[in-house]
């Protein structure tokens, strides 16, 4: 959404302030199509405040709880499976923690995904999806997570972050993954305040003319270097491996390798860091040495692989050691399933919308 900052101490924010009755002792103010100003609101008051503004912007129809289809998870898939669904004419709900997009709607530039030559980015696919499952009259549900999942007679009840139990008859887990942290206290601490997860995108001009720094060896670390690189003055990739070309694919490290402004250290991890009231410093350990040290860094930017949110599930969703859901082929080597039973392997259609295990 189109928006802009004012300074609290600014001339334009105090009269905002003034015009609405708020005082700056409690921030942010965040002030809606200059209809109603919210107070160090949630995102879910964000969402709310949102929808009522703009009614075809969430468009779940009020009081209605069932559908055919539900879909937990608004990424590229979850988008794709609502799609698909929508358009055979099942009444279809989208479920989202954050909104539409997921991972991939923070990326600065898809270059490898199927139909954009000259790539596009993350932010521009999503909402390209949205739009194409809104007409086809899918219903939306941002702000809120799933939290337990039932089966009620033949359907399957899900309750929400908020209390709402929604019922479908069949249920999509697209969920997606949350990155995994550094687990440094000292830069936990600094979260939004120079320490990113993600937000590459978001937080890019901000970095301009200063050093970052980048940790990760995956295609999402890549895109997020290569975005930085056109604000900040120096880009500094960290990497544990030995090498960028064991978890990044070939185009983004070539891009990154002819990059006049992006430096890369391998066999490195950040260990440590601090600021007075934001990041200023890190501090980095090589292997097999052990050797450290300090370097300045105005912000570091985490991308380090994920872990699936997958454990609200119940234990009747079968997941591989790491969390992920088991699906195909893989669930015909396991001896139980949604219903108590063994994976049959038959195969079930949209229209039926038929459980997906049987004794």
């Amino acid at each position: 959404m189109p928006l802009e900052f004012r300074e609290v101490d600014s001339e334009g924010g105090k009269k905002l302030l003034a015009r609405w009755g708020k005082g700056s002792d409690r921030l942010p103010v965040v002030i809606l199509f200059d209809r109603q100003a919210l107070v160090d609101p949630t995102n879910e008051d964000m969402v709310d405040a949102f929808a009522e503004s703009v009614p075809f912007g969430v468009n779940i129809r009020k009081g209605q709880l069932t559908f055919d289809l539900v879909v937990l998870g608004a990424g590229p898939a979850g988008l794709a499976a609502t799609v698909y669904g929508a358009s055979e004419g099942l009444d279809t709900l989208v479920v989202d923690r954050e909104t539409f997009g997921g991972q991939a709607g923070t990326s600065s530039l898809i270059r490898n995904y199927l139909g954009f030559a000259r790539g596009i980015s993350g932010q521009e696919l999503a909402a390209q999806a949205y739009t194409q499952a809104w007409l086809f009259g899918a219903s939306f549900c941002f702000a809120r997570a799933g939290k337990v999942l039932r089966r009620v007679g033949g359907e399957l009840a899900i309750t929400l972050s908020d209390g709402t139990e929604v019922v479908g008859r069949a249920v999509i887990v697209a969920t997606g993954v949350s990155y995994r942290r550094l687990d440094v206290p000292a830069l936990e601490a600094l979260q939004g305040t120079g320490v990113f997860y993600g937000a590459a995108v978001t937080e890019a001009q901000a970095t301009e003319g200063r050093e970052v720094y980048v940790v990760g060896g995956g295609n999402s670390a890549g895109q997020a270097a290569m975005h930085l690189s056109r604000y900040a003055s120096r880009v500094t990739v960290v990497v544990r491996g030995s090498s960028l070309s064991a978890g990044m694919s070939e185009y983004l490290t070539q891009e990154i390798e002819a990059a006049e402004n992006i430096d890369v250290l391998l066999n490195t991890r950040v260990i440590d860091g601090g600021g007075e009231g934001r990041l200023e410093h890190l501090v980095l350990e090589r292997s097999p040495s052990g050797h450290t040290t300090t370097v300045p860094a105005a912000a570091l930017f985490v991308l380090i692989g994920a872990q699936p949110r997958t454990d609200w599930l119940p234990e009747e969703i079968v997941r591989d050691e790491r969390g992920f859901v088991l699906t195909g082929q893989d669930l015909l080597h396991v001896e139980r399933g949604l219903a108590g039973g063994r994976w049959s392997g038959r195969r079930c259609s949209w229209r039926r919308a038929c459980r997906a295990f049987s004794r």
